[in-house]
């Protein structure tokens, strides 16, 4: 992670940073070596010729760029979670009812291959 990354994630606030490490993590832990660089000012994860966004923002934490048809059935199971094609948007309290195995579908959705 670059400096300009990581002062982006030193200055998520406490509230969102458990459920941003969580997300990182869960990336990390299917794609070992994505790239992670700044990109739209928020921390991206790069995989070939992919990649989703992850931003913290005042109630929670977003992920963009993710393909819906490619989710696992996450966007049928939360819809209130989606706020437009290809955004999730997770605060804290909705994420500690979602499982690592959810999230992971909605990561190998935007980060696998098609």
């Amino acid at each position: 992670m670059d400096d300009t990354v990581r002062a982006y994630v030193d200055a998520i606030g406490a509230q969102q940073r458990p459920l941003f490490d969580r997300i990182h993590r869960l990336i990390l832990d299917a794609y070992p070596t994505a790239e992670v660089v700044l990109s739209y000012k928020m921390p991206t994860y790069k995989v070939g010729g992919r990649s989703l966004h992850v931003a913290a923002w005042k109630h929670g934490v977003s992920l963009y760029g993710w393909d819906e048809e490619r989710d696992g059935g996450f966007v049928e199971r939360h819809p209130e979670l989606s706020s437009g094609k290809g955004t999730l948007r997770l605060r804290p309290a909705q994420a500690e009812v979602i499982s690592d195995r959810e999230l992971r579908a909605v990561i190998i959705g935007a980060l696998g291959e098609a």
